[in-house]
């Protein structure tokens, strides 16, 4: 990050890391087969979160034990805090894996930011949120808009406002919530975390390597400058790991959101 004597800020270069293997040409086809360390984390997230489930919950007890107890607190959240609250007591129970699945996946590949050897969260790489949100949020909450009322029905539940004036219903209310739910929801939704987790990912690099670059490059009136730095990393670790456990939370709560919304009633 330094030579010469001059610092050079980490920036988005610092987060696209080179692959971990490369197969080239796998069975003779015409490409190579590349694993990076967001790929292998990823799905490590899917292993860390299948077994944790499988384990604690194997032999379920009336008195449970500590894990069982962090299982259960964890479903209990994403089924009722989440799920039931947002897309309503009579037709929340479908969804509640899904909902309790994507808050576990985002927070895992989040707090991976936190683990000493590793501080990587995964979705500082962009195309890991937007493949959750655009791939699978966005398509199923329509799908089960559309299930339930059908297309027609979907439509106008969603577009069209009763006691609006057809001129402003169709001239501006109705392009402009067809742009929101096909276009901003989804994106939205993707660009919250990715955007969060890679602002503070690359804030904590600034200030750690902006710190050592002074304790032993800087001249000795500038050195004690180094240690605010190191004070103020350790404080911004902190502040990530809450926003880390936040966006996961908000990412769950908002794809529970967008669901409970297609199968309202009214608009």
């Amino acid at each position: 990050m330094a030579g010469n004597d001059v610092f050079s800020p980490p920036g988005k270069d610092d987060i696209l890391l080179p692959p971990i293997f490369t197969w080239h040409e796998p069975l003779g086809l015409p490409f190579d087969f590349s694993v990076t360390k967001p790929q292998a984390l990823l799905v490590l997230s899917v292993a860390i979160i299948m077994t944790f489930f499988l384990v604690t919950t194997r032999s379920m007890k009336i008195v449970p034990t500590r894990w069982q107890f962090a299982a259960e607190s964890l479903y209990d959240f994403g089924r009722n805090t989440i799920a039931r609250e947002q897309i309503g007591a009579k037709e929340f129970a479908p969804y509640v894996p899904l909902i309790v699945s994507i808050f576990c996946f985002v927070l895992v590949n989040n707090v991976y930011g936190l683990i000493p050897f590793i501080q990587f969260p995964t979705f500082t790489h962009s195309g890991f949120p937007a493949a959750v949100a655009l791939l699978i949020i966005f398509p199923l909450y329509h799908y089960v808009g559309i299930r339930k009322f059908g297309l027609k029905g979907y439509l106008r539940n969603q577009f069209i406002i009763k006691d609006v004036p057809k001129p402003v219903l169709w001239g501006l209310l109705i392009p402009t919530e067809v742009i929101l739910k096909f276009f901003f929801d989804p994106v939205n939704l993707a660009i919250r975390v990715f955007a969060a987790m890679f602002a503070g990912h690359l804030l904590i690099l600034v200030f750690t390597l902006g710190s050592e670059f002074l304790l032993f490059n800087a001249p000795i009136y500038l050195k004690p400058v180094s240690v605010l730095g190191f004070a103020l990393a350790i404080a911004l670790f902190f502040l990530e790991a809450l926003v880390q456990v936040l966006q996961a939370y908000i990412f769950a709560l908002l794809s529970a959101h967008f669901i409970g919304r297609a199968l309202a009633e009214q608009h």
